[in-house]
């Protein structure tokens, strides 16, 4: 293995105890550096230093890791022979799992040594009056690994082991089997810490980390989204903000939308007016502990929102620089989804609209951005020609040989038992007006369905939360997708495709079928009851 992981920047606490478990001695330090040393004799230490005070050495043995919030940059390490408690926060979370990697690996593969022995080397140490040095541990090597593999082959319980123990509680009778609750989406990624970047995903990361305001982009499959994950597990937790145009993107890094944490709404209000919104005390404590903010698709943000909200951090934080300061690291593919602006009503004049503006056309973009990427290797595909063809499209670019190319597959037949091939859209309302033409070709008669909230009051959240629509119209023969897990074995999954054949007997009209749900992060539950009309 090439990396050494044997030092993480943190904030530490530590805290001494008595036989009683009472405290008495704390010492806290908001930025402080843990590194692994061992000393003549071989002992690892774990050593938390700054730089103004004097280190601390805490000896690793009979130690016990609390991980269990580590994805956000904390943990906390139990001494049991020195009677104290390390706490690790706002630690950069990649950082922080392979640094508790190599203290566990590093443990597992020292050897047991007799305590008379070892006193006796203690000893004659201190007999010989040479000061006792401490060095750097070295990096995990392959042997670690294949020793620690071994170990764990054998026996998995070890008072080192930095993850929980097994449940041995007997299970009762009648105990069913439950689900398991719901996980962050952007815990994942701390897994990935293998994969190593390359020449020109290295440049880009290592600018993000000297604190450069950075944009870098590329065509589908180059590692965009797995740069980003990679940025955000290298950099504190504390503020930094990770935010995405849309809800989807948002949730695959672990963020909110760009404009629930801007505060301002769609931002089609005044300048004035966005100061007003952004001033709420929860939003402006938001923008001003935001050090750095990463926003994912900004393909997708038009270019008047990026310069309101760019004049708003400068007014809540009171900072004339660029974005009042915070460090910019923005990422997107400008030649796929552009910019999301409000169509224009009826009977709205046509200057009335907003014009469709990419955020680089921006003046806050100028002033903002200092260093631009692209990346230009391909990971998805290992088809060099095919991987040319769809840079040659991406740019709109389409030559004879690509025509050619792409004519052909349309003679392949992907239907099946009356389903019909899927038809992809950028735009929800291309897809819904694709699917309401298709579904008013079929001459069989309709069945509606409405659903029926018991809270009235979350209708309109229900509606853009849910992905189940409140009115669904079905015919025999129209095409139909599932949108949740029904049965996974059976291959009733979230996306599989299917056709109507008819209706089941047992609903008749006026009988109602009932599916309860709720809305994430609150506490209404709303009964949707689904009724034949």
């Amino acid at each position: 293995m090439e990396f050494n992981d044997s030092t993480v920047n943190c904030a530490a606490n530590i805290i001494w105890t008595d036989a009683q478990g009472q405290s008495i001695r704390k010492v806290t330090h908001k930025i402080a550096t843990l590194k692994l040393v061992r000393n003549d004799l071989r002992e690892m230490f774990i050593e938390v230093s700054t730089e103004k005070t004097k280190p601390i050495k805490l000896k690793l043995s009979s130690i016990a890791v609390h991980k269990k919030f580590m994805n956000e940059g904390k943990a906390s390490i139990m001494f049991n022979n020195e009677k104290c408690t390390l706490f690790i926060s706002n630690a950069p979370p990649g950082n922080l799992l392979l640094f508790l990697k190599t203290v566990f690996i590093k443990i597992s593969g020292e050897k047991a040594i007799d305590p008379a022995v070892m006193q006796k080397k203690i000893r004659a140490h201190m007999l010989s009056g040479v000061p006792t040095k401490f060095e750097e541990i070295s990096p995990i090597s392959n042997t670690d690994l294949l020793r620690t593999k071994k170990l764990l082959g054998v026996s998995k319980a070890s008072v080192t082991t930095p993850s929980p123990q097994k449940n041995r509680k007997r299970k009762m009778e009648d105990d069913v089997q439950k689900l398991p609750a719901p996980k962050k989406l952007s815990t994942a990624f701390l897994g990935e810490e293998s994969a190593t970047l390359n020449e020109e995903q290295n440049e880009v990361f290592q600018s993000c980390l000297k604190g450069h305001n950075v944009f870098f982009t590329g065509s589908a499959g180059t590692g965009k989204s797995f740069m980003l994950k990679k940025i955000i597990s290298a950099l504190p937790p504390e503020g930094t903000v990770a935010v995405a145009s849309t809800g989807v993107a948002a949730c695959l890094i672990g963020g909110v939308t760009l404009h629930a944490f801007a505060g301002i709404g769609d931002g089609e209000a005044s300048l004035k007016r966005c100061y007003e919104l952004a001033s709420r005390p929860v939003i402006s404590q938001a923008w001003r502990k935001c050090k750095r903010l990463i926003i994912d698709e900004i393909s997708m943000v038009d270019g008047e929102y990026f310069d309101k909200i760019e004049a708003v951090a400068r007014y809540i934080r009171r900072n004339d620089k660029p974005f009042g300061g915070i460090q910019l690291i923005l990422c997107g593919d400008f030649l796929q989804l552009p910019p999301v602006t409000k169509s224009i009503q009826r009977n709205q004049p046509l200057s009335s609209a907003r014009e469709k503006r990419f955020c680089f056309q921006s003046d806050s973009w100028n002033n903002s951005i200092g260093m631009s990427y692209e990346l230009k290797i391909v990971h998805r595909q290992k088809d060099e020609q095919f991987v040319k063809m769809l840079n040659l499209l991406r740019i709109g670019l389409v030559n004879e040989d690509i025509t050619k190319r792409l004519l052909a597959t349309s003679i392949q037949q992907i239907e099946s038992n009356g389903i019909l091939a899927t038809q992809l859209c950028s735009h929800t309302n291309d897809a819904n007006s694709i699917n309401e033409s298709c579904l008013q070709k079929l001459e069989a008669a309709s069945k509606v369905f409405h659903a029926e909230d018991s809270d009235i009051g979350s209708v309109k959240q229900l509606d853009s939360q849910v992905p189940a629509p409140g009115r669904l119209e079905l015919k025999i023969g129209a095409q139909v997708m599932l949108l949740k897990n029904v049965n996974v074995s059976n291959g009733l999954v979230n996306g599989a495709r299917g056709i109507v054949i008819g209706f089941h007997a047992t609903y008749p009209s006026g009988e109602d079928i009932t599916y309860k749900m709720k809305i994430e992060e609150s506490d209404k539950k709303c009964c949707l009851d689904y009724y034949n009309k």
